[in-house]
């Protein structure tokens, strides 16, 4: 991997983890929001959901 150089002349290296973490843990949370309602025990409608409900009663 080819280190980026900045103005100063130091280096700039990104590591592999540093992109990983955050696409993993993003597809994680998206993961358990979108299987969320499919559970056996949500016989009580989603927070997303009732906010979403909540707007569009907002709106005109």
């Amino acid at each position: 991997m080819s280190a980026r150089v900045d103005r100063s002349g130091m280096e700039i290296r990104l590591r592999w983890w540093a992109l990983v973490l955050p696409a993993a843990a993003f597809g994680a949370l998206l993961l358990l929001l979108v299987a969320g309602p499919q559970a056996d025990a949500a016989e009580q409608p989603m927070p997303v959901t009732q906010l979403i409900d909540h707007v569009q009663a907002w709106l005109p």
